[in-house]
C-alpha cells in the first residue's frame, strides 16, 4: 500500500532528529519525485549506478548518506550530476539525503 512522500519523510526527519545538526548537505528531501511511495531504495551515495538500479526496481524514492547536493547547492548541471538528475526526474524517482543525521543515529 503506497504512502505519501511526505509521510516518509516527516518519519525520516523526526526519527533522524534532523533539526539537531549544522550540515555542509541540506538533510532530508533533495529531489522530488511521485507523491505516493511504495518502494524504497537505500544506499550510500546518490551515484548513477544506484539510482539506475533503484529505476530498474521501480523504486519511487532513494535514501542515501550522501545526496547531491552540498554546500551553497548546485552550482553548473553538467556531465555526472546532469546525467543523475535525469535519470531521476525521468523516472519521477525522489531523493533524500541524510549525512551527519545518519553518522550520529545509532
Amino acid at each position: 500500500m503506497p504512502v505519501h512522500l511526505r509521510e516518509v519523510l516527516g518519519y525520516l526527519d523526526t526519527t533522524l532528529e534532523i533539526d539537531r545538526f549544522k550540515d555542509y548537505a541540506p538533510n532530508g528531501l533533495q529531489v522530488e519525485g511521485t507523491m505516493e511511495v511504495d518502494c524504497v531504495v537505500t544506499g550510500v551515495s546518490a551515484s548513477a549506478e544506484l539510482i539506475g538500479r533503484a529505476v530498474d526496481r521501480r523504486a519511487d524514492l532513494i535514501v542515501v548518506h550522501h545526496g547531491l547536493v552540498w554546500g551553497s547547492g548546485l552550482s553548473r548541471i553538467a556531465g555526472p550530476m546532469a546525467r543523475r538528475l535525469k535519470l531521476l526526474l525521468g523516472n519521477d524517482v525522489s531523493l533524500a539525503a541524510y549525512h551527519l543525521p545518519l553518522d550520529k543515529h545509532p
